[in-house]
């Protein structure tokens, strides 16, 4: 098994969180997270987009809703003043990497919005977004390498439709979706073990498409509860 993470932490992070977690390490070849991707693509420039990049940067890190300088200290900032920020840099023409993909995370129930949302911004400002997690396949290549299988031998399991089982799908990979994580809500589930109807599944896409619509419109507000 390889753990498949949008996480912007190193892999080396994810595999010692998973002890802590009660889980034994040993029983998967490895973890490639949005992270550890940025840092290897970064530090080898062997691709042609990546070798074109600058060797300096904006640093955004999200959970301080931090802009870093050039001394490497966090400058907190609002979502709206980052916002301004990232409208200069779309004019011009700064490219972005983002290191997390994930639009939202559930934290007790409520959808809190995580940086993908603010790169779906920048896109729509006509800034230019380096995808570097699900649903771009580029991560499931990695973990496929890591393995070492092809794709028809690989399942991916998740519990977001966007994110897991749309990469999955990109990457030719046949999927498992999880219904209890983060759609359990508009699945009607509130219960471990309860099963969705077939109308509910019908209906999810449309409904996920609301969600972080809605969560688009409360970026300034930094959740949507559901």
């Amino acid at each position: 098994m390889v753990i498949i993470s949008n996480s912007s932490r190193r892999a080396s992070i994810t595999m010692e969180k998973l002890r802590s977690l009660g889980f034994d390490p040993s029983l998967f070849v490895g973890a490639i997270t949005s992270g550890e991707l940025t840092h290897q693509y970064l530090q080898r420039r062997g691709d042609a987009w990546f070798a074109s990049l600058g060797r300096s940067c904006i640093h955004m890190t999200w959970s301080d809703r931090a802009l870093g300088p050039s001394s490497g200290a966090a400058l907190p900032m609002k979502l709206d003043e980052l916002e301004k920020i990232l409208d200069q840099c779309a004019a011009k023409k700064i490219p972005m990497v983002v290191a997390n993909p994930d639009f939202v995370t559930v934290e007790a129930r409520a959808l809190r919005v995580m940086p993908g949302t603010l790169a779906a911004t920048y896109e729509k400002l006509g800034g230019e977004v380096k995808w570097m997690g699900k649903p771009d396949k580029i991560i499931y290549k990695s973990a496929m390498e890591m393995a070492a299988v092809d794709a028809s031998d690989c399942i991916a399991v998740g519990d977001s439709l966007h994110h897991d089982i749309k990469g999955a799908n990109a990457a030719g990979i046949a999927s498992a979706f999880i219904t209890g994580g983060i759609h359990a809500t508009e699945l009607g589930l509130g219960k471990f073990g309860e099963v969705a109807d077939d109308i509910q599944y019908m209906l999810l896409p449309s409904k996920t498409m609301l969600i972080l619509h809605m969560c688009s419109l409360h970026l300034h507000g930094e959740e949507c509860t559901y």
